[in-house]
């Protein structure tokens, strides 16, 4: 089967339509060292200072998940009497 020159007059097209694309290699040259982000942050935590923090994401997690499990828990305990009831 032959397209006839509708195929190659498409190839073409696109072809001679095909922007250059930069390379992602000069893009990233300048960015080696890693001190092109704006505000970065040069300061050092002590362990003591990172163990503080650690414990207070995982009291803070703790009680989240308290709080999802009793809203949980509740929505359940309404639903179960909603359907008993009627």
């Amino acid at each position: 089967m032959s397209f006839g020159g509708s195929v190659a007059a498409m190839v073409s097209s696109i072809k001679n339509n095909r922007r250059t694309r930069p390379s992602t290699f000069k893009k990233l040259k300048g960015y080696e060292n890693g001190i092109y982000k704006k505000g970065t942050i040069n300061k050092k935590a002590s362990p003591k200072l990172l163990k503080d923090i650690r414990e207070k994401i995982k009291r803070q997690n703790n009680i989240r998940l308290i709080k999802k499990g009793a809203l949980l828990s509740l929505l359940i305990l309404t639903f179960f009497l909603i359907v008993w009831l009627s």
